[in-house]
């Protein structure tokens, strides 16, 4: 009898992918087992379509990231096992999303909303109480 590998968390194996949805890619492990990879951990981008990185009959590398005890089945990552995940961040190649005009004009826009939306809640308060009959009208 050939003995079946014992998979653990954090080891990375060979699978061979055996469905796919919307949410994520089901793989066949080298140990009989089944597991599921996310959509979110199959590449290091935005996936629309798992079919653009992953097909049926494919063997991929994954790494084990937990066991879903509910379904007995793994909780697979191919984005871990990419050596592009393991390498540390250049923080001198890392931009700000926003420039600083535009976060000015973002800035600009937000206190001018907030201010008019005070204005707005004082005059309902306002309304409110006087409909309440806790503050009198003025007299002209």
């Amino acid at each position: 009898m050939t003995e079946v590998p014992q998979v653990t968390i954090g080891e990375v194996v060979e699978g061979r992918v055996t469905g796919i949805t919307k949410f994520g890619a089901f793989v066949k492990l080298v140990n009989g087992r089944d597991g599921l990879v996310h959509i979110s951990e199959i590449a290091n981008e935005f996936v629309a379509d798992i079919n653009q990185f992953v097909t049926v009959g494919d063997t991929v590398k994954v790494k084990v990231i937990g066991l879903n005890t509910k379904l007995n089945k793994f909780d697979l990552s191919i984005k871990q096992t990419l050596e592009d995940a393991k390498k540390p961040i250049d923080k001198v190649k890392m931009r700000p999303i926003l420039k600083r005009s535009e976060n000015s004009m973002f800035e600009d826009k937000l206190s001018s909303f907030l201010k008019k939306s005070e204005e707005k809640q004082n005059d309902l308060r306002r309304q409110m109480k006087v409909k309440q009959g806790t503050i009198k009208k003025r007299k002209p």
